[in-house]
């Protein structure tokens, strides 16, 4: 079977992408946004301050910062689908045994376990996708792949609070057990199904034109890893990715928190908030992804940045329920939009083969941002007596982003 050939109805990328979006689910939905449920009561069980509590984020986010670049790096050189399925099993195993702390130094170490099982698994996930879809067609698949993120919070807003309420003691240690079962189940759904090159199996990635014009030196051959590190233009997306990183973990580490803790919102009606931006976040990366191919990535990464920054706003000066609701909702349109948009970015400037580490590289970025977020949002808290000063923090350095990624050059 030649590689140009059509007998196959269903083109194998779609299944590729499908088992990412279930690795995006558990490697972030589940074991990052479901801390967020959890947080109030794990809080309360191991005598944690704010401090504490964005510590525990804080760690995580190290974890999945130390495997980020090491793991794309990884996948570039062994091959996506061994480096992700492991990396899903460390998810799995580090959430399982996060249910069975017992004072804060513990869930530091499996939570850090955690992070470092999301960062080999995730980055690697969303560089595949370049290898699989064409150059025109990377923003349209990405933008589905983050959506598992969307899908967790739908499916944890409702239950995560009902296993609360019926294990009023133990629900949170129950809720990392069942996450962790889960993540293990889909780690070797991965170690089945995913493939890492549509050439090995006869087959062009999905929708693409042979045509002459392909990058050099990309695709083909010894990898070129100083195309990577040493691009400015990488620099410079990676600089872009830090600013959201630092401003959205903010938001959705204390999201929780802040409407039970403050705002006096019972942990159900949080829930149901955190589960309606699930809803408007669904189709967000689809639609920022399949934006940015057409308009350019600098013209969409500016306007995300934009309507995130006014979200953040919202949520520090309306602590009202029509400004926390419409924060909600902006926020869940934008959620996922700019990792979807940077994983595209990174194959438009690298090509596909150097596109896992491209994309692991700006990330090391990225979880920068995310490492330093909740430690000085929750150090914030602690001074001021209220998260309203840390998510005015997070919508300025939203701003910045969106002013970064206007120097941007244009990607079409």
């Amino acid at each position: 079977m030649g590689y140009g050939s059509n007998a196959r109805r269903v083109h194998y990328a779609w299944i590729v992408l499908i088992v990412g979006t279930l690795v995006v689910f558990c490697s972030l939905g589940l074991a990052r946004f479901g801390y967020s449920l959890i947080l109030p009561s794990m809080q309360t069980a191991l005598s944690l301050d704010n401090k504490g509590a964005g510590s525990l984020a804080t760690v995580n986010l190290i974890g999945y910062l130390l495997l980020s670049i090491i793991g794309g790096a990884l996948a570039s050189r062994y091959g996506s689908r061994i480096v992700i399925s492991l990396g899903m099993i460390f998810v799995g195993a580090g959430m399982l045994i996060t249910g069975t702390s017992n004072n804060f130094w513990s869930a530091v170490l499996w939570r850090l376990m955690t992070g470092i099982g999301s960062g080999a698994s995730n980055v690697p996930a969303m560089g595949m996708l370049s290898a699989w879809f064409s150059p025109h067609l990377r923003g349209f698949a990405t933008g589905i792949a983050v959506s598992g993120s969307s899908i967790a919070l739908i499916v944890t807003g409702p239950i995560v609070p009902c296993i609360l309420s019926f294990f009023p003691e133990t629900g949170w240690r129950v809720t990392w057990y069942l996450f962790g079962g889960i993540t293990i189940f889909i780690a070797l759904i991965g170690a089945i199904f995913l493939k890492n090159d549509p050439k090995k199996m006869g087959i062009h990635p999905l929708g693409e034109v042979i045509q002459n014009d392909q990058p050099k030196d990309l695709t083909s051959g010894k990898l070129k890893w100083s195309l990577v590190y040493r691009s400015p233009a990488v620099w410079h997306l990676g600089i872009v990715y830090a600013a959201f990183g630092f401003s959205y973990i903010i938001y959705m580490t204390f999201f929780i928190r802040y409407l039970v803790g403050e705002l006096h919102y019972s942990q159900t009606a949080a829930g149901n908030l955190f589960m309606l931006m699930g809803w408007f976040s669904i189709g967000c990366g689809l639609i920022w992804g399949s934006l940015s191919d057409r308009i350019g990535r600098k013209t969409a990464l500016i306007l995300v940045y934009g309507l995130q920054t006014l979200s953040f706003s919202l949520f520090a000066v309306w602590p009202k329920t029509i400004g926390i609701t419409a924060s909600a909702i902006l926020f869940g349109f934008t959620a996922w939009s700019i990792p979807a948009i940077m994983a595209a970015a990174c194959g438009d400037v690298v090509g596909h083969r150097l596109a896992p580490a491209a994309l692991g590289f700006v990330t090391l970025f990225f979880g920068i941002g995310q490492a330093l977020g909740p430690i000085v949002a929750g150090i914030i808290a602690d001074l001021s007596g209220s998260f309203i000063s840390s998510f005015g923090l997070a919508a300025a350095v939203s701003f910045f982003g969106g002013l970064g990624a206007s120097f941007l050059k244009p990607s079409k």
